[in-house]
């Protein structure tokens, strides 16, 4: 890891070098496709797969006041079935009555099969205790997924729903800065700190946003669910920041999943 960040250094170190013949556009994109090839590196060996071999100890561990696993967990594709699983979330679930995304299924799986009190992971910071072990149960579950295609049923009418929320959200305007989710995301060919941004209003956005998420995060070093990337939007445009796992969370994340269906599904995926 210490080599590939170190390639990564030299790199960027010689597009510096050639900062003052260069115009700001070459310059933006010699820098983007050499974050590509940093990718392309770690590809192979991407951190994830580590966090993911935990969520899978995790999956199999007898916890909570019912000392159980998650085996029997059914994330919509019956119980204890992984495979392909999160391709097809957000959904909507009978038994709940609700439609729930990967980690708030994992909750009701965790409260109803082990007697584990989710209400803890409202208290608890990313990466830090119960939350640390979420991202790992999350980055197990869509390593299943890898190589499918987004399958979101949009027939039952709480989808759709759902979509017409996460639509609204997505436009919303507000906070400090009067920004909305479109106000990075709803346009073609925009970019922020040399970051290609995913028009997902689109088809062809919506499925390379979606579906490379959730993802390695390199700049900080951590694992980063959906939730957390949708909190951290929040945060970025100074908004208050939704509770973990509320209804517009889901919403945006119905409303992304749709406009994705049908691309290809590439988790854990590994951003800048």
């Amino acid at each position: 890891m210490r080599n590939r960040t170190a390639q990564f250094v030299m790199a960027a170190g010689m597009i510096a070098l050639n900062v003052t013949t260069w115009s700001p556009s070459a310059l933006a994109d010699a820098a983007t496709d050499e974050i590509a090839k940093y990718r392309e590196m770690l590809a192979d060996g991407n951190p994830s797969e580590l966090v993911a071999a935990q969520g899978e100890e995790l999956w199999k561990v007898k916890r909570g006041t019912k000392n159980a696993t998650l085996e029997q967990c059914d994330l919509g594709l019956g119980p204890g079935v992984i495979k392909g699983a999160s391709a097809q979330l957000p959904r909507y679930f009978k038994d709940t009555g609700r439609v729930q995304d990967l980690e708030t299924r994992l909750m009701t799986c965790m409260e109803t099969l082990q007697g584990i009190d989710t209400k803890e992971l409202n208290k608890t910071k990313w990466g830090k205790g119960e939350m640390e072990k979420m991202e790992a149960l999350v980055a197990y579950v869509v390593t299943e997924s890898n190589g499918h295609k987004i399958n979101v049923d949009m027939r039952p009418a709480q989808m759709k729903k759902m979509y017409e929320l996460g639509k609204m959200a997505f436009f919303y305007r507000g906070g400090a800065m009067d920004f909305s989710c479109a106000t990075c995301h709803g346009q073609p060919d925009k970019r922020i700190r040399l970051q290609d941004l995913p028009d997902l209003r689109e088809h062809k956005g919506a499925a390379a946003g979606w579906g490379s998420w959730p993802a390695y995060r390199v700049s900080n070093g951590q694992f980063w669910t959906m939730q957390h990337r949708l909190n951290d939007c929040y945060r970025q445009q100074r908004f208050p920041e939704p509770i973990y796992g509320s209804d517009v969370t889901i919403a945006l994340s119905v409303y992304l999943a749709a406009n994705g269906n049908g691309g290809p599904v590439l988790t854990p995926g590994l951003k800048r």
